[in-house]
């Protein structure tokens, strides 16, 4: 336990370490302009289990959509196989620094799930890849989408990555006298950037409505400010109308079959966030079914949310593996990186693929189709439109 004099010294060093986290947020200038670049380079990294799978799918569909991209030379694949639990286990590295260097050369990452382990696995207990990606590329927004066109929903959550209460989780600590602090961060550069990310992205996928969702009646200082920035950003965007609403109501909202059509974009700091898309993707079908991108000003990722689901490869079922949350993410990266025309058509032939028609059902064993099948039925849609 600390004696209230450590403790203020403790709080001392967390709020320099913060001052110099906004100084490397300033430092780093506007976000990239891909039109500008003479080549867009797309990492696949596979992960594990029936990341390698799903991701390889995606790959492919994505050639499809920019053969003509790929064949001007405005577009690059490249492949980076080093993020398998035993390559990471071997190092000792929730990413190996090899693998981070190749990661570092490319401008936006299609990336599958990988495994973290646990107490009692038989793997060494090394950090998330997912969380030491996000550090080492500064990805401060997590963006998941969630549709469910036949209840006319169609939602797109910006969360938080870097601040709020996960920004120094392990930074709390107890006084002598049983008192137990943690902490929550919220910055004007860190708080700003995700707004104009969120409004950026609302205007550019034609959306109507921005939503800022915090507890500002309560926690003032910092959700207060997160309103109030996130606001002022919004009167930039005089065609999107914003508003906001509690947490509370807003998780309440979402389970309202009257009003929940009614949201669109949706900005939240980072544990409100992280409940919140949970609760949506359960809606929608599950985490199974939910792509998310993880966004920064010199970095993007993009992911399923789901696990790696080693069992499925241990018991042979891998090409059963449904893919759909991984094309998802697909659709994110493609209108990140400005083609939005594709991003649509891919889209569309998803909710037809998942929803209005289904002609292929995956269920993860040989009574459904496999990830390739179901893979040439989306390029087969897309060329249908």
């Amino acid at each position: 336990m600390e004696t209230i004099e450590s403790a203020k010294q403790k709080f001392e060093e967390l709020i320099q370490s913060q001052k110099q986290r906004v100084a490397d947020m300033r430092a780093q200038g506007d976000f990239v302009d891909y039109a500008a670049l003479d080549t867009i380079v797309i990492g696949i990294c596979g992960g594990d289990g029936i990341g390698p799978t799903i991701c390889k799918e995606s790959e492919r569909v994505l050639r499809f959509l920019l053969k003509d991209e790929v064949a001007s030379g405005k577009v690059e694949f490249r492949e980076i196989d080093g993020l398998t639990i035993e390559n990471r286990a071997a190092h000792m590295q929730a990413i190996p620094d090899d693998v981070m260097k190749e990661l570092k050369a490319c401008h936006v990452i299609l990336k599958g799930p990988t495994t973290t382990p646990r107490a009692g696995d038989e793997w060494p207990n090394i950090e998330s890849a997912n969380v030491a990606m996000r550090k080492a590329l500064d990805l401060f927004a997590n963006v998941r989408p969630v549709k469910i066109p036949e209840e006319g929903i169609d939602w797109t959550f910006f969360r938080e990555n870097t601040e709020g209460a996960y920004a120094v989780g392990s930074r709390g600590f107890e006084t002598e006298d049983g008192i137990s602090v943690d902490f929550t961060i919220t910055t004007t550069d860190g708080t700003q950037r995700i707004a104009e990310l969120a409004y950026d992205y609302a205007k550019r996928n034609h959306k109507s409505r921005v939503s800022i969702v915090t507890k500002a009646n309560i926690v003032k200082a910092t959700d207060g400010k997160f309103l109030k920035l996130c606001q002022e950003v919004g009167k930039k965007y005089p065609d999107i109308a914003t508003d906001d609403w509690y947490i509370d109501i807003m998780t309440a909202k979402l389970v309202d079959k009257k009003r929940r059509a009614d949201f669109q974009v949706m900005i939240l700091p980072n544990l409100y966030g992280d409940i919140i898309t949970d609760e949506a993707a359960e809606l929608q079908g599950g985490v199974g079914t939910a792509g998310s991108g993880n966004i920064g000003k010199r970095y993007a990722m993009f992911e399923a949310i789901h696990g790696s689901a080693p069992r499925m490869v241990q018991e042979g079922r891998a090409q059963y593996a449904d893919p759909c949350s991984m094309l998802r993410a697909s659709v994110m990266l493609l209108s990140h990186i400005g083609y939005q025309q594709e991003a649509d058509k891919l889209e569309k032939a998803l909710d037809i693929c998942m929803s209005t028609e289904k002609k292929l059902v995956i269920t993860g064993r040989d009574t459904g189709c496999t990830c390739s099948e179901f893979g040439d039925y989306v390029m087969q849609t897309v060329e249908k439109l």
